[in-house]
């Protein structure tokens, strides 16, 4: 059946209220934004993402949230959309990882720059070393920090393989890691890609896509804490790789195969501790 698309009109304001809705987060990033205390900070991230998201037409729901977030903790999270960086501050708001691409993006990159997102170069590994220990720092400080360790994005009816390496500083750090699967959900509560941006999507074409639809749920699915302290980061890997696929209903993906002589970002990385 083909997907219902809303109105023209509604789609045109859409448009323009997202313009300038991204205009005023550009203001507040320059100005007030850098001198506010980082609980208000997160408190205007989570504000200021759910005006987004509902701008969009894009309603929120949560399952299994908790009330209460560990002091240290790793949000570790699917990966579909350039969407989910707002639907995951809109409920848990803080410092995102993200991939240096996404800095160059027009207009967006220099929003969530601006806001303290921890940006990763692949293929650099005394940059991928330095953000570890940025992560570290900020997980040690009390900051809630959420990463995608797919590297990449789905169509949300898939779950790749997690980098461990990108989990390592929830250990440095004695952080609890907190899995959320992300999914998003069409008018009839059925799974749609609407939100998905994958391949050669532009950012552009993506944002039109989302302001078609009709009607769209992100669902952000909970799973409890656990401990990375005592765990290998391939350990911490799986279990949330696991724990993520269960949620969306998937086989969890077989474990690769360890290279003789892996790659410089997927070498093992520890962070220093700033303690």
């Amino acid at each position: 059946m083909a997907r219902r698309l809303a109105p023209l009109p509604v789609r045109l304001f859409r448009i323009l209220r997202l313009a300038a809705h991204v205009a005023r987060g550009l203001w507040i990033v320059h100005t007030r934004y850098p001198r506010l205390a980082p609980a208000a900070q997160d408190r205007q991230l989570e504000r200021w993402s759910r005006q987004l998201l509902a701008i969009l037409g894009v309603a929120v729901r949560t399952r299994n949230a908790p009330g209460a977030l560990p002091e240290r903790c790793l949000v570790v999270s699917n990966h579909t959309s350039w969407l989910d960086i707002f639907a995951v501050y809109a409920v848990a708001p803080g410092l995102f990882v993200a991939k240096s691409d996404i800095r160059d993006w027009p207009v967006v990159g220099r929003l969530v720059d601006r806001v303290g997102t921890l940006f990763i170069e692949r293929g650099n590994r005394r940059h991928a070393r330095l953000t570890n220990e940025r992560i570290v720092a900020a997980l040690e400080g009390g900051r809630l920090v959420s990463v995608c360790p797919e590297g990449t994005t789905t169509d949300g009816r898939s779950l790749r393989h997690f980098h461990a390496a990108l989990l390592q500083p929830a250990i440095d750090a004695r952080a609890m890691v907190l899995p959320v699967a992300l999914r998003y959900l069409d008018e009839a509560d059925v799974q749609t890609d609407a939100a998905a941006y994958v391949g050669d999507d532009s950012l552009v074409a993506s944002v039109w896509r989302i302001a078609s639809a009709r009607s769209l749920t992100v669902e952000l699915r909970f799973v409890p804490c656990f401990d990375a302290t005592p765990l290998h980061r391939r350990e911490v890997a799986r279990r949330a790789h696991a724990a993520i696929a269960a949620e969306l209903g998937l086989s969890p993906a077989p474990r690769p195969a360890e290279p003789s002589a892996p790659p410089a970002a997927e070498r093992p990385i520890r962070a220093v501790s700033h303690r």
